[in-house]
């Protein structure tokens, strides 16, 4: 762990957090080449993203705030959580996709090219959430915030929790669960699993994260110490409160899929058949030449 500054005031915390942006941005243009998605749409993401990571940051900070307060009684912008950056992001991602998306592609020769690829967008979306969250979850750990369980004795499954003072002399060394190490290696697996299928043309991405996610949330947070104060339901933190709810939108998510997601899948066919036609058209002709 590893909480100071290193250059121009950021700690590295701050850089894996900026990493995770740029490989996020960089794996949705490849994934959105790969799957041969319209450039317009791809700008229309782009305007996105930027709207979700201001938003985002923004709620992060909000939500990581009020914890402060029910911890402390003091409002202090201090430190981010990833669930209210989540919801802020998604909810301004989805507002500026479809409302963007209806003026982008208005007059367009598919205008509803944006609806009918959604679940493709959603699907490519999910695996860049999970490379950048493996990151910041690597930021925490350096931070020595969103830590486990403290014990006083060293354990298989514990690192070192050192307390310094002022003057960097050790005060007190303890041993904690860290399960932000824990989470990322789950990230990553998760971001591989879930691009594979993006590569294979698989669908049902969205709900797959949002279900897998939550399912991991909710046990891993047996295992985490740092208290965010009492839900509406006695015997769940905060966080696994939202993740039976991430649970719940899996389910639903899954449903509207079902029923509309079919339109982009039978769309990529069709532009597959119109590219391998146009393709063999080309050969055609210079066969004859």
């Amino acid at each position: 762990m590893y909480p100071y500054e290193i250059v121009f005031g950021l700690t590295l915390y701050d850089i894996l957090i900026a990493v995770g942006i740029a490989v996020a941005i960089f794996m949705f243009s490849a994934l959105a080449d790969k799957r041969k998605l319209k450039g317009r749409l791809q700008n229309l993401v782009f305007g996105c993203t930027v709207a979700a990571l201001i938003f985002g940051w923004f709620f992060a900070l909000l939500t990581q705030s009020v914890y402060n307060y029910i911890e402390t009684g003091v409002f202090e912008w201090n430190g981010m959580t990833f669930y209210g950056g989540f919801v802020g992001g998604a909810a301004a991602f989805l507002a500026v996709y479809f409302i963007g998306g209806k003026i982008a592609f208005k007059k367009t020769d598919d205008p509803k090219y944006y609806l009918t690829h959604f679940f493709v967008v959603a699907d490519i979306a999910v695996c860049c959430v999970c490379a950048a969250h493996a990151l910041g979850r690597i930021g925490c750990l350096t931070a020595g915030c969103c830590h486990g369980k403290v014990y006083a004795e060293k354990r298989a499954f514990t690192v070192p929790l050192i307390t310094l003072s002022t003057s960097g002399e050790v005060l007190k060394t303890e041993y904690t669960v860290p399960v932000q190490l824990y989470e990322a290696i789950f990230l990553f697996a998760l971001c591989a699993f879930l691009t594979w299928r993006v590569l294979r043309k698989k669908t049902y991405g969205l709900p797959l994260y949002l279900a897998l996610y939550g399912v991991w949330r909710f046990l891993i947070e047996y295992a985490r110490a740092d208290d965010r104060g009492e839900t509406i339901v006695s015997f769940l933190s905060p966080s696994q409160l939202i993740a039976a709810v991430l649970l719940i939108a899996a389910v639903v998510v899954f449903f509207i899929e079902h029923r509309y997601g079919g339109a982009a899948l039978q769309g990529n066919v069709q532009s597959d058949e119109r590219e391998n036609g146009a393709r063999g058209t080309e050969k055609n002709e210079e066969t004859k030449e």
